[in-house]
């Protein structure tokens, strides 16, 4: 008899055993068929065994091998995940059962505990072993990947890990505030996959086939390949690490030339610029390359964050067809078509300039499709964070109030959690309804049943309102409550109002809130093309 060997999880792509997504105090969603992969020699058998089930495979031809677990129930015992492939054996160590979220996005998800407004207090004080996470590393790839590397030295990729003071600094911050809540509440484990990449579009988040189908996308599915072409004609990997020797040499020459005169040096050259193009950031790229090797993987829900890098120049045009393509994409990946997905609306930045300027910033274009795509899109929810900003900073500190809302919107939606009153937990803040025009030529604004209960202006100020006149001009007007479920607006200078925006500006203010100070949605009455700065584009709502 062949004796087995019992070998640690490996340390490149594709080797025999699980796939990189499965190790050592991984958490297993509960209530779900579970599906176990990896890699082997075609032909082999493969024997996976975890809580008293046992399930057979064969390596395809392909070199993977596939099993489905029963549904499990959630458990916080750390128990052994085995698998026999041919005459070795791999164990994973202390894997508990409860609910997996994946966490999505670019920077404002990316965001760590250690960066947040709360981290002094929140770090020393971490220490949940049954919260857990793992970070995908950043990969861009130009075809779909079948398991991502994991590093040998720790950071991103390094594995699953249980929240404690060293652990959660790591940890995304709004992710880990999300989890916290849910842990409390829900008393099970709760593991986070973190696969957010800082300053990425929509695009990014998209399998190619499908951006293809987009005419909004092929001018940089253009420009990528025009790279592309350019990198190979030049040489590919070897040429381009010749490039680069080549301008090490000039730099380290200029360098010295210029110590020796006493002059400023002249920036080294970023090896990141000589890189194969379908390493970086482009359409399709961080699906291929992080996204892929997930496929089939048994989850809860998403978070999602995502959408300032579509808030520069052009990149809102293609927007309202990528947002909606990364819920549609994620499901069929996750082959979930009813996932849950829990999208942040993104927060404000840069300093308010004209009146012109705020009203066709690209942010409010952004904001109003996430709207959009949650109110057409079942099983989402959409969560307002642009009150959170204490300056003009494109990355808020406060995090907890958006992980908290998330966590809201879960309890209520995804997990049925009621308070203490028996009825469902709100968690979404008023929602435009309509107007109507009063005769004293003022605008009153109705909101949906259920989210303007007890409507109010926080510390009774009036802000983020603004009112136009046929002549599309705005200004800045005043607001009162009418029987707490409505707003009138007014302003001297717009004596025969049409059209009232809210929050609608690059950095919005905005006072508006029900009485669980939730705080309203950014909304517009008028449907008028929106001509953004720096931007040859126009946006029309659809």
């Amino acid at each position: 008899m062949t004796a087995l060997l019992a070998v640690a999880a490996p340390l490149s792509a594709q080797q025999p055993g699980f796939a990189r997504i499965f190790d050592s105090h991984m958490v297993l969603q509960r209530e779900r068929p579970v599906r176990v992969w990896g890699w082997g020699a075609a032909g082999q058998p493969a024997i996976v065994r975890f809580a008293d089930q046992e399930r057979r495979a064969v390596v395809d031809d392909t070199g993977a091998w596939s099993v489905t677990l029963d549904p499990l129930a959630a458990s916080a015992d750390g128990r052994r995940l085995e698998l026999q492939l041919g005459g070795t054996a791999f164990t994973l160590d202390d894997v508990v059962v409860g609910d997996v979220w994946i966490c999505g996005g670019q920077s404002n998800m990316a965001w760590t505990v250690r960066g947040t407004r709360d981290a002094d207090l929140e770090i020393p004080s971490a220490d949940d072993s049954l919260l857990r996470f793992v970070r995908l590393p950043n990969e861009a790839r130009g075809a779909p990947r079948r398991d991502y590397v994991r590093p040998e030295h720790g950071g991103e990729g390094e594995g699953w890990r249980a929240i404690d003071p060293d652990s959660v600094v790591d940890c995304t911050g709004v992710g880990y505030y999300f989890a916290q809540r849910l842990r409390r509440h829900l008393k099970i484990p709760i593991g986070l996959v973190d696969v957010s990449w800082g300053g990425t579009s929509a695009q990014f988040w998209v399998p190619k086939p499908r951006l293809r189908q987009m005419p909004s996308v092929a001018p940089m599915f253009a420009t990528f390949e025009e790279a592309m072409t350019e990198w190979r004609a030049g040489g590919g990997e070897a040429g381009a690490e010749r490039r680069y020797a080549e301008a090490m040499t000039t730099w380290e020459q200029a360098r010295d030339t210029a110590k020796a005169a006493g002059a400023q040096e002249p920036r080294r050259p970023d090896h990141g610029a000589f890189e194969d193009p379908s390493h970086k950031r482009h359409p399709g790229g961080g699906y291929d390359g992080m996204m892929a090797p997930l496929a089939g993987l048994t989850v809860r829900g998403v978070l999602y964050f995502q959408g300032e890098n579509n808030a520069f120049g052009d990149m809102f045009l293609p927007f309202p067809d990528t947002f909606p393509a990364v819920i549609e994409s994620w499901r069929e990946l996750f082959a979930a078509p009813e996932l849950p997905f829990g999208l942040v609306q993104i927060g404000g930045w840069s300093n308010r300039r004209t009146m012109t300027y705020d009203m066709h910033h690209h942010t409010n274009v952004v904001r109003e499709v996430q709207f959009d795509t949650w109110r057409r899109t079942p099983h989402t929810g959409l969560i307002v964070s642009f009150d959170l900003n204490s300056d003009a900073n494109i990355h808020p500190g406060h995090k907890r109030p958006v992980g908290e809302r998330l966590a809201r919107w879960a309890l209520a939606e995804v997990y049925g959690a009621q308070g203490p009153d028996r009825k469902p937990l709100p968690w979404r803040g008023p929602v435009y309804a309509g107007t109507e025009i009063t005769t004293e030529g003022r605008i009153r604004i109705r909101f949906e049943n259920g989210t303007a209960d007890g409507l109010r202006l926080d510390k009774d100020q009036a802000l983020g309102f603004y009112l136009a006149g046929a002549d599309r001009e705005f200004h800045v007007a005043d607001a009162r409550i009418v029987d707490k479920t409505q707003v009138e607006v007014f302003c001297d200078a717009v004596p025969e109002p049409v059209a009232v925006r809210y929050a609608w500006s690059n950095l919005p203010l905005g006072s508006l809130m029900n009485g669980k100070e939730l705080p309203a949605y950014p909304f517009r009455s008028d449907g008028w093309e929106l001509q953004p700065h720096r931007s040859e584009g126009v946006y029309v709502r659809r």
